[in-house]
């Protein structure tokens, strides 16, 4: 697959990123052993109008397909410029990041007729980790508010789906988008795979985990501002419709992602929205958020 030559790197001693410009999309997110850890289709279109089929998609100012807007919004299929004097962002445990920005087009105000500013930090901690920070404002100049739904829509690259459990969000209540949004509450002791997921998980603890068995490998996500959390996969005959989706991939990959999608974002010009997503790699079998105690250190 032929990739953009807009792109941008950070390297960590063990750990490494790749983010396009075009999505303002991580793509690249790998261990010093080469491990990726972000699935991307081999059949990913890198070319506009396209999102990126893989690592992590920033879906705004809508999540899913309502009126004008494209599906999941506009953000992941323009091109974001790197932001050369950002504000102050919140203290981090790294200064290793990069900086992107995202301005209205005047063909963007055709469709969503708000003037916004929305910037993105990417950062890796000295442990690996990848934080993404987002910081949206109203700058309408005529006074009105406006509202908006989020999303950081995260492909994990794992073994075998059914190998693969989440937990966290037991017992919640979640959107079922297989059943035209039709509210219902989760009752396993644990998230597993069988068949086709499209659910948004509603008012999720800030901490869950997606445990890979086979690779012996855990996901520890955490979130600041997103009450909700994103889980998607296509299995095997909804995969066949996508096409930029190879046809058995989805054994090998799992989205999962926090989000603001039950109830859209609201606010007044002048103010100013934030969110923050990181995710940790922890090398043990993991349950109910508790690492192996012989084995406590990160990748």
């Amino acid at each position: 697959m032929a990739a953009p030559s807009r792109c941008n790197h950070l390297i960590m001693f063990d750990s490494s990123l790749m983010i396009y410009l075009y999505g303002g999309q991580v793509i690249f997110w790998e261990n010093d052993y080469q491990e990726q850890f972000l699935f991307v289709s081999r059949k990913a279109s890198f070319k506009p109008p396209k999102a990126i089929r893989g690592g992590i998609h920033i879906c705004f100012p809508q999540f899913g397909s309502h009126g004008l807007l494209e599906q999941h919004g506009f953000a992941r299929n323009r091109i974001w410029s790197v932001d050369e004097n950002p504000p102050p962002f919140p203290a981090t445990t790294s200064n290793c990041h990069i900086d992107l920005i995202l301005k209205q087009s005047l063909e963007d105000l055709k469709i969503w007729p708000h003037r916004y500013e929305f910037r993105l930090r990417v950062a890796l901690s000295p442990t690996g980790d990848l934080m993404l920070t987002s910081r949206i404002k109203n700058i309408n100049e005529d006074g009105k508010p406006f509202k908006f739904r989020f999303s950081y829509q995260t492909y994990f690259l794992v073994s075998d789906i059914s190998e693969v459990r989440v937990e966290g969000l037991e017992t919640l209540d979640y959107l079922d988008n297989l059943q035209n949004g039709e509210r219902r509450t989760e009752q396993g002791d644990t998230v597993v795979f069988e068949s086709e997921v499209d659910k948004v998980y509603l008012s999720a603890p800030p901490k869950i985990v997606i445990i890979d068995h086979d690779k012996k490998r855990t996901f520890e996500l955490r979130k600041e501002g997103l009450p909700d959390v994103v889980v998607w996969n296509p299995w095997d005959k909804r995969a066949k419709t996508i096409p930029d989706f190879g046809e058995e991939e989805y054994r090998c990959m799992l989205c999962v992602g926090a989000a603001q999608v039950e109830k859209p974002i609201t606010f007044r010009p002048g103010e100013e929205w934030q969110s923050r997503q990181e995710i940790s790699v922890v090398p043990s079998s993991y349950s109910s958020g508790h690492p192996d105690p012989e084995i406590v250190h990160r990748i």
